[in-house]
């Protein structure tokens, strides 16, 4: 098959059976979805991602099924209208980023305490797990949950200010993904501001943000190498995203349909955004070296005093979810942990 990823799933057995004794898959009128998501088509998660996953739904169900992606460059590529979308029927699926709009998953969130996970393979092993566990609680009721995800270490990306210590983040302007990562901020110091990634670029321009956090590949994905001068490794945080569909759409689906939407999401699915997430990143950091920026690596010794500091901050963050509803918030945060030492081969 032409689609990356899919090629190791071929077509199987139990879905090419479905579709031989229905006999009119091909002659009924296709079933059509829409999937949407927040990130420019240029954008790895639609390149190899959505886009080849669309495509391979489309050829397993031969036929059956359409499926039309809107991007976000598109009339329904609003970053926090994503969920709402798919509740209401505007779309079929979704991709988004779990933090906005905030507190719809605080459980969720866990996965987004600092200096949890290093890595998006680990991340997004550990939080699917935690899902087929149960232990998300009702977040994701209605939905039919495709993937969850997080990605690989984020750094901390400024213009003019280069931070290699505690104390250079003092009173720093930074974008925020999440409630999770604006509390680390506060406690580091740094004044956090939350805004849709596509208005980091004009902030960063007029100077109202001193910088922002996130991955390589959405420094990349938004060009915003072009506005900023530092890059800050610290390894501190992650943030993690969705793929849903509604429940109700899903079950109203005809069974061979159903039956190749599972086959192409969960486990099989959440395994492959480690490697993606190091492709993404990839390009985003070689432009910055292409640029002649400055790449800072926090030492251990100063990373020891970034832990230090935000112990307070994760004891108060617990209690924050569990404010929220978490009930079990400690339990989930100390098994988040148990499973990424099992996943890291610590």
């Amino acid at each position: 098959m032409r689609h990356g990823f899919l090629n190791r799933f071929a077509l199987t057995g139990v879905t090419a059976a479905m579709l031989l004794l229905s006999g009119t898959a091909g002659a009924q009128q296709p079933v059509e979805l829409k999937i949407s998501h927040y990130l420019p088509p240029s954008h790895g998660i639609h390149q190899d991602f959505i886009e080849p996953w669309a495509r391979e739904l489309e050829e397993r169900t031969d036929g059956a099924v359409e499926v039309t992606i809107h991007p976000g460059n598109t009339s329904f590529g609003d970053i926090t209208r994503q969920l709402d979308q798919v509740r209401a029927g505007v779309v079929d699926m979704a991709h988004g980023l779990s933090g906005l709009p905030r507190g719809r998953f605080p459980a969720t969130s866990v996965i987004e305490m600092p200096f949890m996970v290093q890595d998006a393979d680990t991340a997004s092993r550990v939080l699917w797990q935690l899902y087929q566990e149960g232990r998300l609680g009702d977040e994701y009721e209605g939905l039919k949950v495709l993937a969850l995800h997080a990605h690989n270490a984020g750094l901390i990306h400024t213009t003019d200010t280069p931070v290699r210590s505690l104390e250079d983040l003092q009173g720093l302007r930074l974008r925020t993904p999440s409630p999770a990562i604006s509390q680390m901020l506060e406690y580091l110091d740094a004044t956090p501001v939350g805004m849709p990634p596509s208005q980091v670029y004009e902030n960063l321009s007029k100077g109202t943000l001193d910088g922002t956090v996130f991955t390589w590949d959405a420094v990349g994905a938004f060009r915003l190498n072009e506005v900023l001068e530092y890059h800050t490794d610290a390894r501190a945080y992650t943030v993690s995203f969705y793929f849903v569909m509604s429940q109700q759409r899903f079950d109203r689906l005809p069974e061979e349909v159903r039956t190749a939407i599972d086959e192409l999401s969960g486990e099989t699915l959440v395994a492959e955004f480690g490697d993606w997430w190091d492709k993404w990143d990839r390009a985003g950091r070689k432009d910055a070296e292409e640029r002649g920026h400055t790449f800072i690596e926090v030492s251990d010794e100063e990373r020891e005093r970034w832990r230090e500091r935000l112990a307070p901050m994760i004891e108060a963050r617990l209690a924050e979810l569990e404010d929220q509803g978490v009930g079990n918030a400690r339990e989930l945060y100390e098994r988040a942990r148990e499973l990424i030492r099992q996943h890291s081969g610590d």
